[in-house]
């Protein structure tokens, strides 16, 4: 792979603290020139198949995990920083069988098992905050007295508001937890560290292509960058990138959430809530969720609707309104959880990204030898990232998916036939 000049790498070594809450996990990053590869490492590196991903999001970055250990040669480009969007910002809630009769059953079954391994490999339940978590799913009205009798055994106690119709939805065995911005990190940092992948921080301009197939990219003031295949992974941004929207549409969904850190964070138990949610003025029901992390924080989620993503994805702001819709039912659903028992450490947005078939898309791109899609993960991107990460390592170097069969994914359903 050949670099100008106007590039670099960049080395990242990332360290959460998973027992301090209040406490900023802390990130040293080195630059390095391409230029500093060493003349006998050349050879070497010259035999190994170049890969590109494009995207620093989950999906990104998993990519790039599973081709590095595979033995590819990776660049990672990432316009702005690792996870600074919807993957350093969602629950990270993970099932197993959540998405069962759904196109996305297998990959889901299969990305959760992968995440356990993953989380033994790189002891995820320090590093990233992996944990196994009961889920209930339950009703909640604003106001609503006629609710307070006795005490349904399978919420937790921390759960003291007007809570109707509780049930198990999820067990040890079928859901579980990770923080997404640290597992994100994690993996890159593991890779960086232990393979050849390097990070690019720099915005994708266009894809060069030369007879049909993959020649470089593109990046704005930094550049051409050589490679054998190219990944887009550009989660909701897919939608402004032509070589993308030509063929298929990546619509985004504005998500809210709030982070909150109680005052006795041990008194809130592992236990990922769904609610169907009534205001007291009446409407639609909403369908916020409820996360308590290991770090002592409650994330809490909901309030979403479409919208266009900025260009700048460290522009994204929450809406007022809908932050303060989700403080409320955070103190409707525990006493702990109220105004004055919290801090707020978070109130944010992210956009998820949507295709009009309801399927990522995960393949190579129709008519372009060597130049693959990985996008339209919807809510689903932190648990699917694994097993897309996988399966797109081996589409790259082998031709071909045994983990998962991609048909159902491909870019090539888009196609139209006439």
């Amino acid at each position: 792979m050949k670099l100008l000049s106007s590039s670099s790498s960049i080395s990242i070594s990332f360290f959460p603290s998973l027992s301090a809450p209040s406490r900023k996990p802390s990130t040293r990053i080195s630059v390095r020139s391409s230029s500093s590869l060493s003349a006998t490492m050349e050879g070497a590196e010259e035999e190994k198949k170049r890969v590109i991903v494009c995207g620093g999001g989950v999906i990104g970055v998993c990519t790039a995990f599973f081709l590095a250990k595979k033995g590819a040669k990776v660049t990672l480009i990432e316009k702005s920083s690792i996870a600074c969007a919807a993957s350093g910002k969602a629950g990270g809630f993970l099932a197993l069988d959540r998405c069962d009769g759904r196109a996305i059953s297998k990959l889901a079954r299969t990305s959760f098992n992968l995440h356990r391994t993953l989380s033994l490999e790189l002891n995820g339940s320090e590093s990233y905050g992996y944990r196994p978590l009961d889920t209930r799913s339950l009703s909640i009205t604003e106001q609503d007295q006629t609710s307070s009798g006795s005490k349904s055994k399978i919420l937790p106690n921390w759960v003291d508001g007007p809570a109707r119709n509780p049930n198990t939805i999820g067990t040890v065995e079928t859901t579980a937890q990770v923080h997404p911005q640290f597992f994100t990190r994690t993996l890159l940092s593991f890779a960086v560290a232990n393979h050849d992948l390097e990070v690019v921080i720099g915005e994708l301009e266009r894809v060069e292509i030369d007879q049909g197939r993959v020649k470089s990219v593109v990046l704005k003031d930094k550049g051409v960058i050589e490679t054998d295949s190219v990944v887009l992974a550009l989660g909701p941004w897919s939608s402004r990138f032509s070589m993308i929207s030509s063929l298929f549409n990546v619509s985004a969904l504005k998500a809210h959430n709030i982070v909150l850190i109680p005052k006795d964070p041990t008194a809130i138990t592992p236990h990922a809530l769904f609610l169907t949610y009534k205001a007291a003025n009446g409407g639609v029901p909403m369908d916020p969720e409820v996360y308590p992390r290991p770090t002592g924080e409650v994330y809490v989620c909901g309030m979403s609707a479409k919208g266009e993503v900025p260009d700048n994805p460290e522009e994204i702001m929450g809406d007022p309104e809908s932050i303060k819709v989700l403080k409320r039912v955070a103190g409707t659903v525990s006493s702990r959880l109220k105004e004055g028992e919290v801090e707020v450490k978070a109130e944010q947005a992210s956009y998820l990204p949507l295709t009009d078939d309801d399927k990522p898309v995960i393949g190579e791109m129709p008519n372009v030898k060597g130049c693959y899609v990985a996008t339209g993960h919807s809510c689903w991107g932190i648990l699917n990232g694994p097993a897309t990460g996988a399966t797109m390592a081996e589409l790259v170097l082998d031709g071909v998916s045994s983990i998962v069969d991609l048909t159902p994914f491909s870019p090539a359903r888009f196609v139209k036939k006439y």
